[in-house]
């Protein structure tokens, strides 16, 4: 069992800068975790994703050059640093797990997988 809590969100101006963090209750070498996002009356969507095994990063188109998913071992928290943020980045961000005991699949730049473990979210808003 992997408990997963977020934080970070708030509100800016678009062109600024975040930082979510998603502090993990346990750490493993060979873990999958992502971050998702979902705006109201929208489906949930993947953002950007990791495979701790060999420190891989993913991003979906929207959010490449601008965001960056990066984790400490040592704090077992996983970040994502997002710069540029326009008014369509706002949403609820979440945070999510599963053990990977090899690279995952990925499917249109993200891995194509069933994620676990999910944390309760942080909201983001952006306002132009």
């Amino acid at each position: 069992q992997v408990q997963l809590v977020e934080s970070g969100g708030g509100s800016v101006q678009a062109g600024g800068s975040l930082r979510l963090s998603c502090a993990a209750s346990q750490y493993r070498a060979q873990l999958c975790m992502g971050w998702f996002r979902q705006a109201p009356g929208k489906e949930r969507e993947g953002v950007a994703a990791i495979y701790t095994g060999t420190g891989s990063d993913y991003y979906t188109d929207s959010v490449e050059g601008r965001f960056t998913i990066s984790r400490d071992a040592a704090k077992n928290t996983l970040y994502l640093q997002m710069n540029s943020l326009q008014p369509d980045d706002t949403a609820m961000y979440y945070c999510a797990a599963r053990f990977c005991s090899s690279p995952p699949p990925v499917v249109r730049g993200l891995p194509f997988l069933q994620y676990n473990y999910w944390g309760q979210g942080t909201q983001v808003t952006v306002s132009s």
